[in-house]
């Protein structure tokens, strides 16, 4: 029996991915980093801990991680304030799955992002839980950032539903144990090994219904 969902949101409530690859992309540029088009897929489901680093490292941007990641999020809630990227029907999902369930969010955005983004959205009241990966131990696709959201949600991960949209996102997910729901990227679509790992594709968020979450 289902207990509790738990959302990501880059890709499943913002069509964002582009946005943060857009931004990183400019901002690496600027500094004379070394951009490569495989940036994009390997940062993606990274904490920012972790990307801050890779763009520092491999990258070569200049600049300590700390402060790249400052820099990107100080851009990103300036795009975000001027028009919030929201993916159609991402708040009558929320409202929908809330009249059933208890809500928790499991994402690899900083923290400032998730408060932000969810609170312009207007479902903020909505999630019992959020976790933002800068907040454990490993990014996606370890499993951590959703064990974490299953632990402030009070729900064992193996009750759990997971709505994901990218590769590492449903690897994550899957390996807390939760039956996980994709619903794939279109701009970054996950790879057919991790496709196969969910319990059920849907094209958009109007698929997600109880039966979805919960098959009778």
């Amino acid at each position: 029996m289902i207990e509790g969902v738990i959302f990501d949101l880059d890709g499943v409530l913002l069509d964002s991915e582009h946005v943060w690859d857009e931004v990183r992309e400019q901002l690496a540029r600027e500094r004379g980093g070394r951009w490569h088009e495989r940036a994009q897929r390997e940062m993606m489901g990274m904490s920012s801990l972790e990307w801050s680093r890779y763009m520092h490292d491999e990258i070569g941007v200049p600049d300590p991680p700390e402060e790249i990641s400052a820099e990107v999020v100080r851009r990103l809630e300036a795009v975000y304030r001027g028009h919030l990227p929201t993916v159609p029907g991402a708040k009558e999902a929320v409202e929908r799955m809330a009249e059933r369930w208890p809500l928790a969010l499991a994402s690899s955005s900083n923290r400032e992002l998730i408060v932000l983004a969810l609170g312009l959205l207007g479902v903020a009241d909505r999630f019992q839980a959020t976790v933002s990966s800068e907040e454990v131990a490993r990014g996606k696709p370890a499993p951590d950032v959703y064990l974490e959201a299953a632990r402030r949600l009070a729900v064992d991960p193996n009750r759990a539903a997971a709505v994901e949209d990218s590769h590492n996102g449903i690897r994550s997910a899957k390996a807390a144990g939760m039956r996980v729901i994709s619903i794939p990227n279109r701009r970054f679509p996950p790879g057919e090994d991790a496709l196969a790992e969910a319990d059920l594709v849907v094209e958009t968020l109007a698929g997600l219904t109880a039966e979805a979450i919960e098959p009778r």
